[in-house]
C-alpha cells in the first residue's frame, strides 16, 4: 500500500521523539507541567505538523532562493563553465542568452553524460573510462560551448512558487536546483535543496539567519 507523501514526518531525517526525550524536556521546564508524557509527545507532534503546513503555505521562492547566482552565456566555452563549477564549488549552473532569460541547466551530469561515461554518471564511472580510454575522454567537447550540452528547456520556479510545490517539483524532476524566474523569464536567483533545508531548519527550530 502506497503512503502518502504530504505527510508530515518527524524531524531530523525522520527520528522518533523517545520517552526519554520527552522527560528531559519537561525537566527542563521550570515550574510543574500538569501534562502527561504521552500527551507531550502528542502535542509535540501536532505543533510540528502546524509548522511544516505554515511553513509549506507561506514561503516562496523569493523568501529562500539564493539571489547571488552564478550564471554562464550560451556561448561560454566548456572548459570555462568547468572551471567556474570547480572554483565555486557547485554541481550546476543555469544557462541565460544575451538579455538574461534562462535557457537551460548544466550540471555535472551533463559533462559526465558527454564525455561517455557508462553505467553510473559519477565521477568514478569518468575515471574508470579514462583508465581505459586510448585517446583523450574529453576530446569530443573540448570545443564545445555550454548550449552544446545544457538541459534545455531549463525546469525553473517563479519568485511566487510555494515551498511545497518547490520540494514536490524536486523530487518529481529528480533534481537538485532550480533557476527563480520572473515573469518574462529572466533569471532573479536560484533554489537548491541546501536552500529548502537551511529554511526549514530555520522555520522549525527557530534557527535566526546568518548575518553577512
Amino acid at each position: 500500500m502506497s503512503k502518502n507523501t504530504d505527510e508530515p514526518r518527524t524531524p531530523f531525517g525522520g527520528m522518533e521523539l523517545t520517552d526519554q526525550d520527552v522527560h528531559e524536556a519537561m525537566k527542563a521546564i521550570p515550574g510543574y507541567l500538569d501534562i502527561t508524557p504521552g500527551d507531550f509527545k502528542e502535542l509535540y507532534r501536532h505543533a510540528y505538523r502546524h509548522a511544516v503546513e505554515r511553513l509549506s503555505r507561506s514561503l516562496t521562492a523569493r523568501d529562500i532562493m539564493t539571489m547571488d547566482v552564478i550564471c554562464v552565456k550560451r556561448e561560454t566555452p566548456l572548459h570555462e563553465v568547468a572551471g567556474i563549477m570547480g572554483s565555486r564549488g557547485i554541481s550546476g549552473v543555469p544557462v541565460v542568452d544575451s538579455g538574461g532569460t534562462v535557457v537551460g541547466v548544466i550540471s555535472e551530469t551533463n559533462f559526465l553524460v558527454r564525455m561517455g561515461a557508462i553505467g553510473p554518471k559519477n565521477f568514478m564511472s569518468v575515471v574508470a573510462t579514462c583508465l581505459k580510454a586510448k585517446g583523450g575522454i574529453t576530446l569530443p567537447i573540448q570545443a564545445q560551448t555550454a548550449e552544446d550540452i545544457m538541459s534545455s528547456p531549463a525546469i525553473t520556479v517563479t519568485e511566487q512558487a510555494t515551498y511545497r510545490e518547490i520540494t514536490r517539483l524536486f523530487i518529481e524532476k529528480a533534481i537538485n536546483r532550480a533557476p527563480v524566474v520572473d515573469q518574462e523569464g529572466h533569471l532573479v536567483g536560484i533554489v537548491s535543496r541546501a536552500d529548502i533545508l537551511e529554511a526549514t531548519q530555520r522555520t522549525i527550530c527557530r534557527i535566526p539567519p546568518q548575518q553577512g
